[in-house]
Parts: C-alpha cells; sequence; structure tokens
C-alpha cells in the first residue's frame, strides 16, 4: 500500500525518468541516424528503409537507455526534495532513507524487468531484422535508386544511364541502355524518354523507350543494324537475389534461453561456447544491475548543506558510462578467451555494486556523511580560483575603477603639466 510520501516521491521521480529515457534513446537514435542515411544512399536504397532500419534499433538503445533513465529520474528527484530541505523534514519526523527507497525500488524492479525482456528477448530478433535489412540493401532486395548522369546496372549485363528523372523516377529524359547477352550479342539504345513498368514475372520488368535508337550488333556480322523507332519497350532480367541466412549468425541474434543452450552444448566448437558465455553474462549483467542503481541514485542526489552543487549530477553519468565500457571491454576479452566470461563481468558488477551500497551507506547511517564530500570541496575550491580569475585588476590604484570617470583632455594636460613642475 503505497503512502501519501510514496505517491509525492512518485510524482517526483516518474517525470524526470520518463524524459530521460526518451531523450537519452533520441540522441542515439539520431547519431546512429546520420550514418544510416550516409549507407543507405551509397548502396543506392529507398530512403524510407532508414526509418524501419532506426526502428529494429530501438530496442538496442533503450536496453541503454534505461539504466540512465532510472538513475537520473531517481537522482532528480530526491535532488529536488534535498534542495527544498523537504529531505531533512522527511527524515526528522522519523522517515529514513530506507523506508524512501521503497518507490525507487519499485520503479527499478520494473524497468529491470523491461530490461530483461529487452536484452533477453526483443533485441536478438530485432537486431536479426536489422541485419536483414542491411542484406537486402547490398543485395538489391529493396530496390535501387539510379543517380541521373551516372552509369548504374539495373540487371543481369544491362547498364543504364539516365541525363533527367522527373516525377520521382516515374519519367526519365535522356536514357542511354546497353544490354549483352550470354552469346556474345549486345544492344545499345538511345531514348529521349523512359519508364520502368511492372511485369507478372517478379524478376523480370520493362523498360518503355520512347522517341530513340536502337543498335543490334548480332556476333559474326560486320555491320551492326541500326533502328529508328517511337515506341520500344525493352525487357530488362533482374539478377536472383539470394536468400538471408538464418537467425543466430550472431550471438546478438540468440535469446538467453538460445546462448544457455549453446554454452551447455558439448558438440559446439569451444570458441562458439566462449563467445555465448560472454554474452550471456554481459546480457544478464546488464538488467540485474539494475538493482543497485537506486543506491547510487540517492547517494548522488545530495548536495552538501547551503549548497546547490550538481557535481551529483555529472559524477552519476560519468560512473554510469565507465562502467558501461568496462563491461564491453569485459565482453570482447571474455569472448576472444583472455579472460574468464563469468569474472569479466561480474567481478566489475561486484565492485560496482559495493562503491553503490558504500556510497549510500556513508549518506544514510554516518551523521552528516557525505559521500563524495571531498570531491564537492575540491570543485567548491575550483569554483572560487576561477570567479577570482575572472575579477579585474582594479586594485592598482586608491579610487574603485568603478568610480571613475571620463576626465576632459584639458584637465588631463595640465595634470600632467604640475606633475612635472
Amino acid at each position: 500500500m503505497l503512502t501519501a510520501v510514496d505517491r509525492y516521491l512518485f510524482k517526483l521521480i516518474i517525470v524526470p525518468l520518463v524524459g530521460t529515457l526518451v531523450i537519452a534513446a533520441m540522441l542515439l537514435l539520431l547519431e546512429k541516424m546520420l550514418n544510416l542515411f550516409d549507407f543507405v544512399v551509397n548502396e543506392g536504397g529507398p530512403v524510407s528503409v532508414v526509418w524501419r532500419m532506426l526502428g529494429n534499433l530501438i530496442p538496442e538503445y533503450l536496453s541503454l537507455g534505461i539504466p540512465i533513465g532510472v538513475t537520473l529520474g531517481i537522482l532528480l528527484g530526491f535532488r529536488r526534495l534535498a534542495l527544498s530541505s523537504e529531505l531533512d523534514a522527511l527524515n526528522s519526523v522519523g522517515v529514513s532513507y530506507g523506508r524512501m527507497l521503497k518507490v525507487p525500488y519499485m520503479l527499478a524492479t520494473l524497468f529491470a524487468l523491461i530490461n530483461f525482456g529487452i536484452v533477453g528477448y526483443l533485441q536478438p530478433y530485432s537486431r536479426y531484422a536489422y541485419e536483414g535489412l542491411r542484406f537486402e540493401l547490398r543485395s538489391g532486395a529493396l530496390g535501387a535508386s539510379i543517380k541521373v548522369g551516372e552509369f548504374a546496372r539495373i540487371g543481369e549485363r544491362t547498364t543504364l544511364r539516365v541525363e533527367e528523372s522527373f516525377d520521382e523516377g516515374r519519367d526519365l529524359r535522356g536514357v542511354f541502355v546497353r544490354a549483352g547477352s550470354e552469346d556474345g550479342r549486345s544492344l545499345a539504345v538511345s531514348a529521349a524518354r523512359g519508364q520502368f513498368l511492372m511485369t507478372d514475372d517478379p524478376d523480370i520488368i520493362i523498360l518503355r523507350l520512347e522517341n530513340g535508337t536502337l543498335v543490334h550488333d548480332p556476333p559474326g556480322e560486320g555491320v551492326p543494324r541500326v533502328l529508328s523507332f517511337a515506341l520500344h519497350d525493352l525487357p530488362v532480367n533482374l539478377p536472383a537475389i539470394e536468400s538471408f541466412r538464418a537467425r543466430g549468425g550472431a550471438n546478438l541474434e540468440r535469446t538467453l534461453p538460445e546462448l544457455w543452450q549453446l554454452m551447455r552444448d558439448e558438440t559446439a566448437m569451444a570458441d562458439e561456447r566462449t563467445q555465448a558465455s560472454a554474452t550471456f553474462h554481459r546480457r544478464t549483467v546488464q538488467w540485474v544491475a539494475m538493482f543497485v542503481l537506486p543506491l547510487l541514485a540517492i547517494a548522488l542526489a545530495v548536495p552538501p548543506k547551503r549548497s546547490s552543487s550538481a557535481l551529483g549530477v555529472f559524477l552519476s553519468i560519468v560512473i554510469l558510462v565507465t562502467y558501461h565500457k568496462v563491461s564491453e571491454y569485459g565482453e570482447r576479452m571474455g569472448a576472444i578467451g583472455r579472460v574468464d566470461p563469468l569474472l569479466a563481468q561480474w567481478v566489475p558488477f561486484a565492485l560496482f555494486a559495493a562503491l553503490c551500497y558504500w556510497f549510500y551507506h556513508v549518506l544514510a547511517h554516518q551523521p552528516g556523511g557525505q559521500p563524495i564530500g571531498g570531491l564537492e570541496r575540491l570543485f567548491a575550491r575550483i569554483t572560487k580560483l576561477f570567479s577570482r580569475l575572472k575579477k579585474p585588476a582594479q586594485k592598482i590604484g586608491l579610487v574603485p575603477e568603478t568610480l571613475l570617470g571620463e576626465v576632459p583632455d584639458g584637465a588631463a594636460e595640465g595634470a600632467a603639466g604640475a606633475r612635472v613642475n
């Protein structure tokens, strides 16, 4: 049963939590979007596929954004309590830090289960769909955009060049086509206009040309045949598209139960079992780490008395990013066999959990305890030093510079003459 204090804490935490989670996921997606646009344009695919690829990356980025969102949501909520002295009021009436952990741990448990579903089941399928789209772009299964003024292969032994394109590619101007066959025959066509048409056969399309010239060069004949036409349909055989591999070609595409089975499969190669173990432990740590984040967030949310320093917010992001990079490095080292995959993930997690608990213990159980008090004092000294450097050097004269007015030229010359005399 939630009390009035629990409901109040929930309102303070949920808004920054959701906002931070959305912002973190959007920033990660925006960074990837630029690379995807370059990739799709270079492969000649439709731009609309970028949004499908980004959609398949959302689960992966949510698994990274959820820990950041939960940590900053709890931190900013308790920071607001501390700055408004409501935290001291709650402590004075007997509401301890341990009692106030109820709502943060409810939210952390909820998002830990969501993160477990993402990294354990949803992310492998979305990653496989993302790799499938990359494969289809490279193979041409999604279609290829023809760049104006450049030669492009639109089928087997068929080259096309277009001078101008209108109506989103439905109206082509200045068309040149060269097609060859297995027996050595070649066909070159130039036309004023052209248009692609679909057929019942998915492996064949029709290029309808208007007002052009056709040059047919059969083998064994010295003189090619030339034909002028008003309308000519040129069939184009599309190349056969290789089917994409089955899911599970990479460990990122396997669910947690599939990774566990591969780890225990004695018939699999040792390298495969090691890589599966590294990925399994990394994903497990990702959602288990959610249960220590409330301790870190509350410990860094409370600034020193009579201070509004935001050093705890900055430090929390640094700690999360550092731990994430250490975990990634441990996965790579475990996958290549340099470190035991279990130790590569759980030893850093144990150190991270111990650090979070120590931060919370200092704040909650030591009178006047401040886990980052030394850093806060150092930060305050650096701030004072910079503020002193910014002050103008106005101590040369006896009168402050702000009280000095402009002196007329004549008066200044007279003063200079008096000093010389």
